[in-house]
Protein backbone atom coordinates (compact mmCIF):
# COMPACT_ATOMS: atom_id res chain seq x y z
CA UNK A 1 0.00 0.00 0.00
CA UNK A 2 1.05 3.19 -0.92
CA UNK A 3 -1.38 6.34 -1.00
CA UNK A 4 -2.12 9.57 0.38
CA UNK A 5 -4.41 9.79 2.78
CA UNK A 6 -6.25 13.13 3.83
CA UNK A 7 -7.25 14.43 7.59
CA UNK A 8 -10.44 17.17 7.47
CA UNK A 9 -9.76 17.73 10.85
CA UNK A 10 -6.17 18.93 10.63
CA UNK A 11 -6.25 19.79 6.96
CA UNK A 12 -3.17 17.61 6.42
CA UNK A 13 -2.73 14.59 4.37
CA UNK A 14 -0.95 11.11 5.53
CA UNK A 15 1.57 9.39 3.52
CA UNK A 16 0.50 5.46 4.00
CA UNK A 17 3.41 3.40 3.10
CA UNK A 18 3.19 -0.21 4.21
CA UNK A 19 5.69 -1.31 1.95
CA UNK A 20 8.18 0.07 3.74
CA UNK A 21 7.55 -2.05 6.40
CA UNK A 22 9.59 -4.72 3.64
CA UNK A 23 12.76 -2.79 3.73
CA UNK A 24 15.71 -5.39 4.47
CA UNK A 25 17.94 -5.58 7.15
CA UNK A 26 21.68 -4.51 5.03
CA UNK A 27 24.03 -7.02 5.75
CA UNK A 28 27.05 -6.16 8.74
CA UNK A 29 29.61 -5.25 6.00
CA UNK A 30 27.68 -4.02 3.27
CA UNK A 31 26.78 -0.54 2.83
CA UNK A 32 24.64 0.64 -0.38
CA UNK A 33 26.54 4.29 -0.18
CA UNK A 34 29.78 3.00 -0.56
CA UNK A 35 31.82 2.80 -4.04
CA UNK A 36 31.31 -1.12 -5.11
CA UNK A 37 27.48 -1.28 -3.77
CA UNK A 38 26.44 -1.20 -7.45
CA UNK A 39 23.87 2.00 -5.98
CA UNK A 40 26.69 4.69 -6.61
CA UNK A 41 29.34 5.80 -9.22
CA UNK A 42 32.19 3.28 -9.28
CA UNK A 43 34.63 5.64 -9.71
CA UNK A 44 33.75 7.51 -6.80
CA UNK A 45 31.99 10.49 -6.06
CA UNK A 46 32.11 13.25 -4.14
CA UNK A 47 28.56 14.24 -2.86
CA UNK A 48 25.91 12.51 -4.98
CA UNK A 49 21.72 12.14 -5.02
CA UNK A 50 19.90 9.40 -6.16
CA UNK A 51 16.13 8.11 -5.91
CA UNK A 52 15.16 6.36 -1.89
CA UNK A 53 14.90 3.02 -3.07
CA UNK A 54 12.02 2.26 -0.61
CA UNK A 55 10.10 6.30 -1.49
CA UNK A 56 7.01 7.08 0.43
CA UNK A 57 6.27 8.67 -2.90
CA UNK A 58 6.78 8.05 -6.19
CA UNK A 59 6.34 9.96 -9.81
CA UNK A 60 4.27 6.71 -11.35
CA UNK A 61 2.66 5.90 -7.61
CA UNK A 62 0.31 2.91 -7.53
CA UNK A 63 -3.69 3.19 -7.62
CA UNK A 64 -4.89 3.80 -4.03
CA UNK A 65 -6.48 1.28 -2.43
CA UNK A 66 -10.78 0.81 -2.41
CA UNK A 67 -11.24 2.62 1.31
CA UNK A 68 -12.30 6.17 0.37
CA UNK A 69 -16.10 7.68 0.22
CA UNK A 70 -17.80 10.31 1.89
CA UNK A 71 -15.45 11.85 4.49
CA UNK A 72 -12.45 9.59 3.54
CA UNK A 73 -10.33 10.95 0.91
CA UNK A 74 -7.69 9.53 -0.67
CA UNK A 75 -4.64 10.63 -3.74
CA UNK A 76 -1.94 8.76 -5.23
CA UNK A 77 1.37 9.05 -3.21
CA UNK A 78 3.17 11.14 -5.76
CA UNK A 79 6.25 12.35 -4.97
CA UNK A 80 10.11 12.43 -5.09
CA UNK A 81 12.11 10.81 -2.57
CA UNK A 82 15.64 11.23 -2.71
CA UNK A 83 18.84 10.09 -0.86
CA UNK A 84 21.82 12.64 -0.24
CA UNK A 85 25.30 11.06 0.12
CA UNK A 86 27.72 13.75 1.64
CA UNK A 87 31.02 11.93 1.27
CA UNK A 88 32.54 8.35 -0.06
CA UNK A 89 34.19 7.64 3.33
CA UNK A 90 31.46 5.01 5.04
CA UNK A 91 33.38 6.64 8.69
CA UNK A 92 33.32 10.33 8.19
CA UNK A 93 31.52 12.53 9.79
CA UNK A 94 29.59 15.78 8.15
CA UNK A 95 32.10 17.73 10.75
CA UNK A 96 34.89 16.21 8.72
CA UNK A 97 34.80 17.75 5.48
CA UNK A 98 36.27 20.54 3.89
CA UNK A 99 35.56 23.97 3.28
CA UNK A 100 35.36 23.13 -0.42
CA UNK A 101 33.31 19.85 0.09
CA UNK A 102 30.69 21.41 2.04
CA UNK A 103 30.29 24.01 -0.89
CA UNK A 104 29.49 21.04 -3.25
CA UNK A 105 26.80 19.76 -0.54
CA UNK A 106 25.41 23.28 -0.57
CA UNK A 107 25.24 23.00 -4.24
CA UNK A 108 23.65 19.52 -4.67
CA UNK A 109 20.73 20.84 -1.95
CA UNK A 110 20.11 23.29 -4.50
CA UNK A 111 20.05 21.44 -7.23
CA UNK A 112 17.62 18.96 -5.64
CA UNK A 113 15.57 22.02 -5.14
CA UNK A 114 15.30 23.07 -8.22
CA UNK A 115 15.01 19.64 -9.63
CA UNK A 116 11.79 19.44 -7.47
CA UNK A 117 10.63 22.60 -8.45
CA UNK A 118 10.47 21.74 -12.06
CA UNK A 119 7.74 19.54 -12.02
CA UNK A 120 4.75 21.11 -11.44
CA UNK A 121 2.90 18.36 -9.29
CA UNK A 122 4.85 19.38 -6.53
CA UNK A 123 3.98 21.84 -4.31
CA UNK A 124 7.30 21.62 -1.42
CA UNK A 125 10.36 20.41 -1.41
CA UNK A 126 11.92 18.96 2.23
CA UNK A 127 15.53 18.51 2.44
CA UNK A 128 16.55 17.23 5.86
CA UNK A 129 18.92 14.74 7.87
CA UNK A 130 18.14 12.32 10.54
CA UNK A 131 21.35 11.59 12.73
CA UNK A 132 21.62 8.46 15.24
CA UNK A 133 20.15 5.47 16.02
CA UNK A 134 17.46 7.16 18.30
CA UNK A 135 15.72 8.63 15.51
CA UNK A 136 15.66 5.11 13.69
CA UNK A 137 18.64 5.52 11.67
CA UNK A 138 20.28 2.30 10.33
CA UNK A 139 22.62 3.61 7.98
CA UNK A 140 25.76 5.50 9.83
CA UNK A 141 27.15 6.46 6.19
CA UNK A 142 26.90 10.19 6.38
CA UNK A 143 23.74 11.17 4.10
CA UNK A 144 20.19 13.47 4.14
CA UNK A 145 17.47 12.59 2.07
CA UNK A 146 15.30 14.77 0.12
CA UNK A 147 11.53 14.79 -0.45
CA UNK A 148 9.14 16.53 -2.74
CA UNK A 149 5.16 16.76 -1.68
CA UNK A 150 2.48 17.21 -3.75
CA UNK A 151 1.37 19.33 -0.89
CA UNK A 152 2.48 21.84 2.06
CA UNK A 153 3.07 20.28 5.00
CA UNK A 154 1.17 21.39 8.11
CA UNK A 155 4.21 23.02 9.93
CA UNK A 156 5.35 24.81 7.53
CA UNK A 157 1.50 26.26 6.36
CA UNK A 158 1.13 27.14 10.37
CA UNK A 159 4.83 29.04 9.75
CA UNK A 160 3.23 30.28 6.62
CA UNK A 161 -0.24 32.04 8.35
CA UNK A 162 1.98 33.66 11.15
CA UNK A 163 4.96 35.06 8.96
CA UNK A 164 1.62 36.57 6.97
CA UNK A 165 -0.41 38.08 10.13
CA UNK A 166 3.07 39.71 10.65
CA UNK A 167 3.46 41.02 7.71
CA UNK A 168 0.07 42.16 6.96
CA UNK A 169 0.39 44.09 10.08
CA UNK A 170 3.41 45.16 10.19
CA UNK A 171 4.48 45.30 6.37
CA UNK A 172 7.97 43.55 7.07
CA UNK A 173 9.10 39.36 7.71
CA UNK A 174 8.43 38.28 10.96
CA UNK A 175 11.76 36.17 10.85
CA UNK A 176 13.90 39.18 9.91
CA UNK A 177 12.17 40.80 13.09
CA UNK A 178 12.55 37.96 15.36
CA UNK A 179 16.54 37.42 13.96
CA UNK A 180 17.25 41.64 14.96
CA UNK A 181 15.59 40.98 18.45
CA UNK A 182 17.80 37.61 19.06
CA UNK A 183 20.61 40.08 18.00
CA UNK A 184 19.96 42.99 19.68
CA UNK A 185 19.40 40.77 22.96
CA UNK A 186 22.49 38.55 22.24
CA UNK A 187 21.85 35.88 25.41
CA UNK A 188 21.48 32.74 23.15
CA UNK A 189 23.38 33.96 19.66
CA UNK A 190 25.85 31.18 19.16
CA UNK A 191 27.96 31.98 16.41
CA UNK A 192 27.29 33.45 12.76
CA UNK A 193 29.53 34.07 9.74
CA UNK A 194 28.49 36.61 6.90
CA UNK A 195 25.68 35.55 5.77
CA UNK A 196 23.77 33.23 8.44
CA UNK A 197 23.49 33.35 12.64
CA UNK A 198 23.02 30.32 14.40
CA UNK A 199 21.14 30.22 17.30
CA UNK A 200 18.69 28.98 20.25
CA UNK A 201 15.40 30.39 19.47
CA UNK A 202 13.34 32.30 22.49
CA UNK A 203 10.91 29.62 22.20
CA UNK A 204 13.08 26.49 21.74
CA UNK A 205 11.03 23.67 21.95
CA UNK A 206 13.36 20.82 23.15
CA UNK A 207 16.84 21.60 24.50
CA UNK A 208 19.48 22.16 22.72
CA UNK A 209 17.23 22.95 19.63
CA UNK A 210 18.92 25.55 17.42
CA UNK A 211 17.75 27.64 14.23
CA UNK A 212 20.21 29.20 11.15
CA UNK A 213 18.51 31.93 9.95
CA UNK A 214 19.27 34.05 6.45
CA UNK A 215 20.43 37.53 7.45
CA UNK A 216 19.49 38.47 4.11
CA UNK A 217 15.43 38.48 3.09
CA UNK A 218 15.84 35.31 0.68
CA UNK A 219 12.94 32.86 0.89
CA UNK A 220 14.36 29.61 -0.06
CA UNK A 221 17.88 28.37 -1.09
CA UNK A 222 16.85 29.20 -4.83
CA UNK A 223 17.50 33.05 -4.20
CA UNK A 224 20.94 32.45 -2.24
CA UNK A 225 24.19 33.88 -4.16
CA UNK A 226 26.86 31.55 -4.63
CA UNK A 227 28.68 33.14 -1.69
CA UNK A 228 26.39 32.86 0.57
CA UNK A 229 25.21 29.50 -0.84
CA UNK A 230 28.85 28.49 0.42
CA UNK A 231 28.79 30.38 3.87
CA UNK A 232 25.36 27.85 4.58
CA UNK A 233 27.34 24.49 3.75
CA UNK A 234 30.01 25.52 6.39
CA UNK A 235 27.61 26.92 9.30
CA UNK A 236 25.74 23.52 8.87
CA UNK A 237 28.66 21.41 9.10
CA UNK A 238 29.82 23.85 11.89
CA UNK A 239 26.89 23.29 13.71
CA UNK A 240 26.81 19.35 13.56
CA UNK A 241 30.73 19.86 14.42
CA UNK A 242 29.53 22.12 17.51
CA UNK A 243 26.55 19.24 18.64
CA UNK A 244 29.48 16.71 18.24
CA UNK A 245 31.39 18.29 20.86
CA UNK A 246 29.22 19.38 23.34
CA UNK A 247 29.70 15.75 25.00
CA UNK A 248 32.32 14.23 22.51
CA UNK A 249 30.33 11.79 20.94
CA UNK A 250 28.35 11.86 17.48
CA UNK A 251 25.19 13.45 18.58
CA UNK A 252 21.72 12.36 17.00
CA UNK A 253 20.28 15.22 15.69
CA UNK A 254 17.16 15.90 12.92
CA UNK A 255 18.20 18.96 10.65
CA UNK A 256 14.99 20.77 8.77
CA UNK A 257 15.80 22.89 6.05
CA UNK A 258 12.55 25.29 5.87
CA UNK A 259 12.17 26.57 2.28
CA UNK A 260 9.23 29.00 0.85
CA UNK A 261 6.50 26.80 -0.78
CA UNK A 262 7.30 26.35 -4.38
CA UNK A 263 4.56 28.42 -6.01
CA UNK A 264 6.61 31.61 -4.26
CA UNK A 265 3.45 33.31 -3.59
CA UNK A 266 4.97 33.78 -0.03
CA UNK A 267 8.52 34.78 -1.24
CA UNK A 268 7.54 38.38 0.87
CA UNK A 269 6.94 37.35 3.95
CA UNK A 270 8.59 33.68 4.56
CA UNK A 271 11.96 33.94 5.51
CA UNK A 272 14.81 30.79 4.82
CA UNK A 273 16.10 29.08 7.99
CA UNK A 274 17.01 25.57 9.24
CA UNK A 275 15.92 23.77 12.62
CA UNK A 276 18.35 21.33 14.31
CA UNK A 277 16.25 19.25 16.75
CA UNK A 278 17.88 16.61 19.01
CA UNK A 279 16.37 13.84 20.75
CA UNK A 280 18.68 14.45 23.80
CA UNK A 281 18.79 16.13 26.62
CA UNK A 282 21.85 15.07 27.59
CA UNK A 283 25.07 12.43 26.16
CA UNK A 284 22.51 10.14 27.77
CA UNK A 285 18.90 10.60 28.56
CA UNK A 286 16.20 11.46 25.64
CA UNK A 287 14.04 13.86 25.73
CA UNK A 288 10.46 12.19 24.66
CA UNK A 289 8.03 14.07 23.08
CA UNK A 290 5.30 12.53 24.68
CA UNK A 291 1.06 13.09 25.34
CA UNK A 292 1.22 16.90 26.13
CA UNK A 293 3.73 17.29 22.56
CA UNK A 294 2.47 14.53 20.73
CA UNK A 295 -1.33 14.63 21.45
CA UNK A 296 -1.96 18.33 22.48
CA UNK A 297 1.19 20.07 20.31
CA UNK A 298 1.70 21.65 23.94
CA UNK A 299 5.01 21.48 24.20
CA UNK A 300 7.33 21.70 27.29
CA UNK A 301 10.88 22.14 26.82
CA UNK A 302 12.47 20.59 30.18
CA UNK A 303 15.86 23.26 30.31
CA UNK A 304 16.03 26.84 29.74
CA UNK A 305 17.11 27.96 26.15
CA UNK A 306 19.86 30.31 27.83
CA UNK A 307 21.94 27.77 29.93
CA UNK A 308 21.86 26.02 26.54
CA UNK A 309 22.95 28.48 24.34
CA UNK A 310 25.70 28.71 26.97
CA UNK A 311 26.98 25.13 26.85
CA UNK A 312 26.60 25.06 22.76
CA UNK A 313 29.10 28.38 22.63
CA UNK A 314 31.48 26.54 24.79
CA UNK A 315 31.14 23.47 22.20
CA UNK A 316 31.31 26.32 19.21
CA UNK A 317 34.88 27.47 20.90
CA UNK A 318 36.16 23.97 21.59
CA UNK A 319 35.94 22.95 17.73
CA UNK A 320 37.61 26.53 16.37
CA UNK A 321 40.17 26.57 19.30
Amino acid sequence: MAELRYNPITKDWLMVASHRQGRPQMPKNWCPFCVGSGKVPDEGYDVFRYANDFPALSVSPPKPDDVDGGLFTTEPAYGHCEVLLYSPDHNSRLADLSDEHVHKLAQMWLDVYNSFASDTKVKYAFIFENRGEVVGVTMPHPHGQAYAYPFVPRIIRDELVGAKEHFDKCGCCLFCDLLAQEVADGRRIIAENEHFVLYVPFFAQTAYCTHITAKRHVSSIAQMSETELNALGEIVRDASAMYDALFDLPFPYMMCMHNAPLDRQSDEYYHFHIEFIPPMRSADKQQFFASSETGAGAWCNPTCPEEKALELKEAWTKIHR
